[in-house]
């Protein structure tokens, strides 16, 4: 026998939401929509859920376990499952109101429109003309997005993933002839933080965000509807500078991180006077760069002192090469993506020669990893995370008396498929104590262009991440973003909370070996 919580409710006969918990006989495979039937039928429990195909098409019996959310005719049933309903208005129990989202559809308009006098609209169309159309066209109308994405929790101004994917939808289209991009900028366009969330819960797999929303903001950036003013100002400062950001200007490294080193000898990639390899070992040291981002180099210079230190702890070579660029980043996320061909050439030709390149910025890493390749770049690229997991030195740590959480970057989590690694690097820490937050994936609202463009939905999120901190008694929050860190550094001094760091994986490190 396995237990089964649900949470129970009936707003319209006053019910407050409680949790009533079941024994239901366990049967190999068992989906929640089964434990939902025998619940019913074994206890007479009137449990009211949606149910309609069983096969994952019509998207009705979507809710949350344990906090994640699936559909129940999918998902198989675990001991002690806490079920709940979307973050959506509640009928009962675990039926949600779907009736305000059904009714946006149609103030929308959003179905295709191809009468129009627009000599472009074709009459003939190549399949490979509505290829992007069809990657988003799977939908089976669940609301998972919007029920999990953070931002349509903390403002009215984002009308959602399901809306955003709606109308790209019809966006790429070349039979459809209506004003996509405008529209789309008018329901928040710009809100999206490029969580991923959306994708990540999806149960078609849809990439809502890469395939939808930044197309879409792709089109809004050629019709000239977008990007948002400080988003153009970024473009022309990477165009003319190589960087997103300008350098600080004073101290030692007023000038970038890169610069302030450049005339020191990093690092000796080839085998000293001294050794001798053996014609079978052909497994000479690796040639590992740094690719060190903007943030990296002209804000957070300390953060690449730290990967110096610790790599010479852990017995790597690393050069850093001084041609690099911002890796497009910023103009991929929203929507500039002329400017991307530049940035991908400059950056192949300097790195064409190194057999890994080790990232220190979650966003980076996915974007070399994940965006390059479309432009016929393949690199090898590792996070430093995934690099010291398995090789970390940890006899020359002295014990660090500290407590500490992590915060999961969304670039990392689900744009790399990292999180045990920086875990396994915590644990590894001597006298280290690490706790888990309540959420340590939920976005802290920095990425996407929303810090830079929409402030307020960052700080809003910034604070819902605070939240979570601040009763967990911790010496520090650590993660691996240098945007993460400015914006929940910048939440926890709103809130007033001093006492609390917010610590790059590899100052922490630093400090252990120190």
């Amino acid at each position: 026998m396995i237990k089964v919580n649900i949470l129970r409710q009936n707003p319209e006969k006053g019910e407050i939401a409680h949790i009533e918990s079941f024994e239901v006989q366990e049967q190999e495979k068992m989906k929640i929509l089964d434990a939902l039937n025998y619940i019913n039928q074994r206890y007479n429990a009137d449990i009211a859920y949606r149910c309609s195909c069983r096969a994952g098409q019509c998207g009705s019996c979507a809710l949350k376990m344990n906090g994640n959310v699936v559909l129940a005719c999918k998902a198989e049933i675990v001991d002690d499952a806490l079920l709940e309903p979307l973050d959506f208005d509640v009928i009962k129990d675990l039926v949600v109101d779907r009736s305000k989202y059904d009714e946006k559809v149609g103030e929308l308009d959003l179905y295709l429109s191809g009468d129009c006098a627009i000599p472009e609209c074709p009459a003939i169309i190549n399949p490979e003309e509505y290829a992007d159309t069809k990657k988003i066209r799977s939908c089976i109308e669940c609301l998972s997005c919007i029920s999990s994405c953070p931002v349509v929790k903390e403002t009215k101004e984002f009308a959602g993933p399901y809306f955003m994917r709606y109308i790209s939808k019809f966006a790429l289209d070349p039979r459809d002839c209506e004003d996509r991009a405008s529209e789309g900028f008018d329901e928040g366009l710009y809100c999206c933080t490029s969580c991923g969330k959306c994708v990540e819960v999806c149960p078609k797999e849809i990439n809502t965000f890469g395939a939808a929303i930044e197309k879409l903001r792709e089109i809004a950036c050629k019709e000239k509807v977008g990007p948002l003013p400080v988003h153009r100002d970024v473009k022309e400062l990477i165009m003319s500078t190589g960087r997103s950001v300008q350098p600080m200007g004073k101290g030692p490294y007023g000038e970038g991180f890169i610069k302030a080193v450049s005339d020191k000898k990093i690092a000796n990639n080839s085998p000293s006077e001294d050794e001798t390899l053996t014609t079978s070992e052909e497994h000479k040291r690796q040639k590992i760069a740094l690719f060190t981002g903007c943030m990296v180099d002209y804000r957070l210079p300390e953060i690449g002192v730290a990967l110096l230190k610790v790599m010479e702890y852990n017995d790597v070579d690393v050069v850093i090469p001084q041609d690099q660029v911002c890796c497009g980043s910023p103009l991929l996320r929203t929507g500039q993506t002329d400017a991307v061909p530049d940035v991908v050439k400059r950056n192949q030709e300097v790195f064409k020669d190194y057999d890994t390149i080790v990232t220190v910025c979650a966003g980076c890493g996915s974007t070399l990893k994940n965006d390059y390749p479309k432009y016929g770049v393949n690199l090898n690229v590792i996070d430093i995370s995934e690099f010291l997991a398995e090789r970390l030195n940890t006899k020359d740590m002295k014990p660090l008396n500290m407590r500490v959480t992590y915060h999961d970057p969304c670039h990392l989590i689900r744009g790399q498929g990292i999180s045990k690694e920086p875990r396994e690097i915590l644990r590894k820490i001597k006298g280290l104590e690490f706790v888990e937050m309540e959420i340590p994936d939920q976005c802290c609202g920095a990425g996407g262009g929303v810090r830079a463009g929409k402030p307020e939905i960052a700080a809003g999120l910034g604070k819902k991440k605070v939240d979570m901190v601040k009763d967990l008694g911790v010496d520090a929050v650590v993660t691996i973003c240098p945007f993460c860190e400015y914006n929940i550094k910048d939440s926890l001094e709103k809130a007033g909370i001093t006492n609390v760091k917010v610590l790059n994986i590899l100052k922490l490190l630093e400090m252990a070996y120190s």
